[in-house]
């Protein structure tokens, strides 16, 4: 059973920064694409950033702000955020796709206001 765990998130001021963790509880080679998502009040869940070999793709919204990264030895995957805005709260959901099959994680709150 593949568990992904988020940590990191909390409380910031805007134009602060914040780093999310997402531990896997196997090995990340095994899937084919790790992100994060997430979902602001009466909004749908959208797609954040995602990293596969050689790719990453990133949501307009995050470009230039947000880093996905991934550390093979550790199973895990980052989101460094930076330039935060208080649009940028949501609860944020780490993502794993193996196939057809996607895992999730519990989310993690970030919430970015003065």
């Amino acid at each position: 059973q593949v568990q992904l765990v988020e940590s990191g998130g909390g409380l910031v001021q805007p134009g602060g920064s914040l780093r999310l963790s997402c531990a896997a509880s196997g090995s990340i080679f095994s899937f084919n694409a790790m992100g994060w998502y997430r979902q602001a009040p009466g909004k749908q869940r959208e797609l954040v950033a995602d990293i596969s070999v050689g790719r990453t793709n990133y949501a307009d919204s995050v470009k230039g702000r947000f880093t996905i990264s991934r550390d093979i030895a550790q199973n895990t995957v980052y989101l460094q955020m930076n330039s935060l805005k208080p649009e940028d709260t949501a609860v944020y959901y780490c993502n794993a796709r193996r196939n057809i099959v996607n895992y999730w994680g519990q989310g993690t709150q970030v919430t970015v206001s003065s």
